[in-house]
């Protein structure tokens, strides 16, 4: 296929062709940033390693410019930073064995600009042909602006989109809020304990923004093992690694459901959880 962007990419890291290597994915993440597929989507990345069965494609929409940068990258440019963070995806999808990995290489600006509807129709376009099972992308509590706009725009690709060539499922994840506050019976959970070696090093190859300033191969595995350890307050541990998820399915199979109502409704179930318990005991 062909991308809009001229400096937009697909790679493919174990060479096969475009078209046998997208056909072939079970499992599609689109996330804002390089790295954001890594945070967010080990659970199926690990599901997908190392199989013939099930495969992973990653798709990240932005160009990484505007990232913060420290020590050796406080001088880098936009565009040197572009380069080095596509490098950096690159090398995450050949240690992840990803079967593809697109790098749409949009500025973030457009992207949050409501009015542009060519990243709505390059992800349909995605998404139609990949022809996943399932969808992975930001929550809509997130508080990153571009996280968010993202996921909207996900929601916007598929429902141009025919019924029939819809994904089963579609799950929001945890980058900039955990997802640790929704109800229990409402979190999809994903379990990241297994080779724990392939998750540091898919944090790890993030050298521009952890070495840049940013703790996130620390943080996100701490975060894991938190969401583990806290997952249930009377039961010993299941796992020693899990990240939660939102299933906001239901936006894909009801054009008619607002995002915004949709994701305040969990918080209002939340706000009652939390006012029922306080009542019980007060």
């Amino acid at each position: 296929m062909k991308l809009n962007q001229p400096e937009a990419v697909l790679f493919i890291p174990d060479g096969q062709e475009q078209g046998s290597a997208l056909s072939r994915t079970t499992e599609l993440c689109i996330a804002a940033h390089q790295d954001d597929i890594e945070i967010m989507a080990y659970g199926p990345i690990v599901s997908c390693y190392g199989r013939e069965d099930r495969w992973f494609t990653g798709v990240v929409v932005t160009d990484g410019a505007g990232s913060p940068r420290s020590g050796v990258y406080a001088d880098c440019t936009d565009e040197a930073m572009k380069k080095i963070r596509a490098r950096e995806q690159i090398e995450a999808a050949t240690i992840g064995k990803y079967g593809a990995q697109f790098l749409l290489s949009y500025p973030s600006s457009h992207v949050k600009n409501a009015q542009n509807d060519d990243v709505i129709k390059e992800l349909a376009e995605i998404i139609e042909i990949c022809n996943p099972e399932v969808i992975y992308t930001h929550n809509f509590a997130d508080k990153h602006d571009t996280h968010i706009a993202v996921a909207i725009r996900v929601i916007a690709a598929i429902r141009m989109l025919p019924k029939e060539k819809r994904p089963q499922k579609v799950y929001s994840l945890e980058v900039w809020r955990g997802l640790d506050w929704l109800c229990d019976e409402d979190k999809s959970v994903f379990d990241t304990s297994s080779h724990r070696n392939l998750a540091s090093a898919l944090l790890g190859v993030y050298d521009s923004q952890i070495a840049g300033g940013k703790g996130y191969d620390l943080a996100v595995l701490g975060r894991r093992t938190a969401n583990a350890t806290f997952c249930a307050d009377h039961a010993t541990d299941d796992s020693d690694s899990m990240a939660y998820g939102l299933d906001i399915t239901p936006l894909m199979e009801d054009d008619s459901l607002d995002v915004t109502d949709y994701t305040v409704n969990y918080i209002l179930k939340f706000k009652r959880e939390v006012e029922d318990r306080i009542a019980t005991f007060g």
